[in-house]
Formats: C-alpha cells, sequence, structure tokens
C-alpha cells in the first residue's frame, strides 16, 4: 500500500511540474502551414459570409460561447465557455444571461469587459449609429430588443420571443467579440481581439501570418508559435506542396474527394480526416428577374438537375444527398432519406428531362429557339467543374448558359447587388440549427438570401419552428419547411460534400466538425515534429 502510494504521490508531482497542457504529450512550439485557397475578401469575420475569412481571422478571437473544438459532432450539449464562464435562461425563455470571464485583455492590453459585448452585437444587430460595411447575419439577432449590462462581468440579452436556438448562434465561430474601442471600419483590415494569436503580417495574395498571444487568458495555450496561411488558389498546385510538405495541411474546405485520390498517390503517408459538413454546393436564381421569377421555369431546371450524377461526375460519389439541412446522421436537423427519394431532380433522370423540357415547351422554347443565360461562377476549379456538368444538363432540357468566370472577392460583390441570373455557389451553413439557415438563406430580408426567394407563408413558419424548446415536434415542423424550400425552387441544392480534410500525420488535436466555420480558432492544435 506504501510502495502504491508513493507511485501515485511521484505522478501527482510529475503532474504538477510539467508544463500546463502537456500531461498528455502536447507539445509547444512551431508554426503550423496551412494551405488556403483563396484571399479573405477582409478581415472582418461579421462582414464576410465566406470560410476565406472565417478560417484565417477567427485565431484572433474568442466568442461568449463555442462549440467544443474536440467534439466532432456540434449540437447544442457541445456548447462549451469561451468569454463567458456560465449562463442561465430566463424562466421564460426570453432572457439569456452571461457571466464574463475575469482578467480578459485584448491584443492592445486593454480589458475585455461586458461593454465590449453590447457594442459588437449591437453593431451586428443593426441597433449602434456605427454600421459594418456588410451584415449578412443581421437577421440571427432580429429576435434580440436589447442587450443590458450589469457591471463589468455579467450581460444579458434580452428577446421580444423565446429563442433556443440564440445559444447555437452565440457558439458559432461567426460570432466573435470586438473592442469597444475599435471601430467597425477597422475591422475589415485589422484584427484587435482576445484569442490566442495575433496577425503579424498579411500580404494579400501570399499569405497572412498570425503569431502567439503570449498574454492569452488560457495561460497554457496556445501549444503553437504561429499559424501561417499560404495562399495557393490553383488545386493542382496546392495538392504539389502539400505532397511536398511545404505546407502541413489543406484548407477545411478543400479536400474533397477527387483530391484525396490524387494525394494517397503523391503522398502515401498523408492522414485523411473524413466528415460531411453543412455547406451544400447549389444553383442561386435571382428570383425577382425574368425569367427566373417565374417558378414553373425553376421547376424545369430542379427536375433536369439529377443529383444522384451529380455526385457520381462531379464528387466521385463523395457527398450525402439531401434537402436544405444537412441529413442525420452527420446533421441535426435534415430530411430523411425517404424524404429526399421524392424530391424533384431524383427518381428517373429521363422522366423527369422530359418533363423538364414539356414545362419549357409550355413557356415558349424549343432546341431551335432556347433560354439563353449567362452563369457565374467562381474561379476555382472544383465550381468551373460543376458549372461545366450543369451546363451540360440544361442544355437538354433547351437552355443555353454562358459560364463567366470570377474571383471569390469579386463574386461576393456581384450577389451582394443582385447583379447575376444564375449562379453556381456554395452555400456555407455557420451553425448546425434551422434558424440560423432559414432566418439566413431563406428569410425575405436576408442580405445573403441572394436568391431573394420570399414568401411570408413559409417565413411565418420559419418563426413557429424558432419558438418550439421540444425538439421532436420542431424537427417535424424544420422537415415540412425544408421539402416546401426544395420544391419552390428557392435554390437547387446538389448536396453536401464530404471533406477528407488532408494533413500530416504530425498535425495534431483538429478535429473536424460538420461545421467547418466553428473550428478555426487553432489554439489547441500542436505539431509533433
Amino acid at each position: 500500500m506504501k510502495i502504491r502510494n508513493s507511485l501515485w504521490l511521484g505522478l501527482v508531482v510529475l503532474l504538477a511540474l510539467a508544463p500546463l497542457g502537456t500531461a498528455w504529450g502536447q507539445k509547444y512550439g512551431g508554426t503550423l502551414q496551412y494551405a488556403l485557397a483563396g484571399n479573405p475578401p477582409s478581415l472582418s469575420i461579421h462582414d464576410e459570409a465566406t470560410i476565406y475569412t472565417v478560417a484565417p481571422v477567427m485565431p484572433a478571437y474568442n466568442n461568449l460561447v463555442v462549440y467544443d473544438p474536440m467534439k466532432a459532432k456540434e449540437a447544442p450539449e457541445t456548447i462549451i465557455a469561451d468569454l463567458a464562464t456560465d449562463w442561465r435562461w430566463s424562466s421564460n425563455g426570453t432572457e439569456l444571461t452571461f457571466n464574463l470571464r475575469r482578467g480578459v485583455t485584448f491584443h492592445d492590453g486593454k480589458p475585455f469587459t461586458a461593454k465590449d459585448v453590447k457594442y459588437t452585437f449591437d453593431i451586428v444587430r443593426g441597433a449602434s449609429k456605427l454600421k459594418t460595411k456588410l451584415s449578412p447575419r443581421k437577421l440571427w439577432y432580429a429576435n434580440v430588443k436589447d442587450i443590458v449590462t450589469n457591471g463589468d462581468h455579467e450581460v444579458t440579452f434580452k428577446l421580444g420571443r423565446p429563442q433556443p436556438s440564440l445559444l447555437a448562434m452565440l457558439a458559432a465561430g461567426v460570432s466573435p467579440v470586438h473592442p469597444a474601442h475599435v471601430p467597425p471600419r477597422e475591422w475589415r483590415t485589422s484584427t484587435m481581439g482576445t484569442g490566442p494569436f495575433m496577425l503579424k503580417e498579411y500580404k494579400r495574395d501570399q499569405f497572412l501570418l498570425h503569431v502567439k498571444n503570449p498574454n492569452y487568458w488560457r495561460k497554457d495555450r496556445p501549444y503553437l508559435d504561429g499559424v501561417r496561411y499560404v495562399l495557393i488558389r490553383k488545386t493542382q498546385a496546392r495538392l504539389a506542396a502539400l505532397a511536398a510538405k511545404q505546407v502541413d495541411m489543406d484548407h477545411v474546405s478543400s479536400t474533397i474527394k477527387p483530391h484525396m485520390i490524387t494525394l494517397k498517390s503523391m503522398a502515401p503517408g498523408m492522414e485523411f480526416n473524413t466528415t460531411t459538413r453543412t455547406s451544400y454546393v447549389n444553383i442561386l436564381f435571382n428570383t425577382q428577374k425574368p425569367p427566373f421569377n417565374n417558378p414553373k421555369l425553376r421547376l424545369a431546371v430542379n427536375l433536369a438537375m439529377s443529383r444522384p450524377n451529380f455526385v457520381k461526375s462531379v464528387f466521385d460519389g463523395g457527398a450525402v444527398a439531401g434537402g436544405i439541412n444537412l441529413p442525420p446522421p452527420d446533421g441535426n436537423w435534415g430530411l430523411t432519406p425517404e424524404q429526399v427519394a421524392t424530391l424533384p431532380g431524383y427518381g428517373d433522370d429521363a422522366a423527369n428531362k422530359a418533363k423538364a423540357r414539356q414545362i419549357m415547351a409550355e413557356l415558349g422554347y424549343s432546341a431551335e429557339k432556347p433560354l439563353k443565360v449567362p452563369l457565374i461562377v467562381r474561379a476555382v476549379t472544383f465550381y468551373v467543374d460543376s458549372a461545366t456538368w450543369i451546363i451540360s444538363q440544361l442544355k437538354e432540357i433547351w437552355i443555353d448558359a454562358e459560364m463567366r468566370q470570377v474571383e471569390s472577392g469579386v463574386l461576393y460583390g456581384i450577389l451582394a447587388r443582385r447583379d447575376f441570373l444564375l449562379d453556381v455557389h456554395s452555400t456555407g451553413v455557420a451553425a448546425d440549427d434551422p434558424d440560423v439557415h432559414f432566418f439566413e438563406g431563406y428569410s425575405c430580408d436576408s442580405q445573403r438570401n441572394y436568391s431573394d426567394y420570399c414568401n411570408p407563408e413559409v417565413e411565418a413558419l420559419y418563426v413557429k419552428q424558432s419558438q418550439m424548446f421540444d425538439n421532436a415536434e420542431r424537427l417535424k415542423l424544420v422537415r415540412e419547411i425544408d421539402e416546401r424550400l426544395v420544391r419552390d425552387g428557392a435554390r437547387i441544392v446538389f448536396g453536401f460534400r464530404n471533406l477528407y480534410n488532408a494533413r500530416w500525420p504530425y498535425v495534431k488535436d483538429l478535429v473536424p466538425h460538420q461545421t467547418h466555420y466553428s473550428y478555426a480558432r487553432m489554439q489547441d492544435v500542436w505539431l509533433d515534429k
């Protein structure tokens, strides 16, 4: 017994003497080389709707709460404290109060307080005289009627109606807290956060370099000395850089199945971590401009796009069929396989195309008199490949689409101005919750509802499901809404991509989530070399 106690005491002493956070083998030091496939349009997460901003900028910030980076599936039960230490709901579900962490400072040494939380989210929800240039997630907070501080370390979000999903939205990687002493115009060009890393240098078209924050509030983090995001836009060049270990990992949304197959032959020792993400490839219509303001024409396109054939041809089988929300088991709210099978674009492809041509004939089109439209596409190999396949299918129903390639930064300006008719797009969903997806992507007043689909009847259902605390009843209504959006041709959803997350085995503790916006903080990542 004495020997056993002595051994236990010795272990406790060793653990106490070891650097905090290294008891299980984590190593400090090194700079992670991360391949980034596109420039961030700006450095403001609250302004942008693209992973090309969130991924390289999230390490500079913290949220009130965050999804546990070590849990692969994000869900309400995986939300953990960040700048908040704990939280509580009022009995009627209309007030959410956070107790805030003490002793936290921004990168310039100024203290973090409740004032910063109110400042940030008053701007984001449009309740401040100060504005962001864009506000793609403003409608997330439309139900927030006031944000009230109680001293420096308590803040309450007051809601107009119960909304249990508010916590899920605040946990998303797109919900960082900014300092009240930095105006929102500076958010686009600098990163003043409380996060584990600080921006040291950014050279557009070359790299973005974060270095370790020596005063981070979590004293045992981060493990890395820095993260260097290397811009490699062309796919083959990026794969070659990975194979040659010029970079340690691929961009979180870039390794699709064909890339994995290529990398396995180029770099046999590379590791792949598979996840199905909430984001999906889709066709955006401009539903407010002729000819796609006609729902019959949208139905014809919907029918002509064989989702199984797209997944097989473009994804090489590396995708999951679904409606608007990511289906189970990967997602929390999507349609079942039986429901998906009844949607337009499934079933007999020849019969679907025949029906589509019948609709086109009724609208006055034919092989001799096709509809000619421009199709906007991001100048990235995957999107161009997708557009090429889509153009071939449109031709079979007498639509001649002309591909027009644009850079990622240019694309979002085109979408914001609604200066398009058709766009091949990838829609990112920043939290796996229907409130996020419905209000941001399909609500009448949302900036990010690029198709401008607007149906007041369906909009009322968004609000109804949002207030439900019974998840089983909520799921039933959410699935009804999902089917309605697909059948209305709000967007043409092709499927949810499997991502294979290529990295060398020495990159440790980077756990892919189904929502790729929320695990980019990098504070837990370390290099075993």
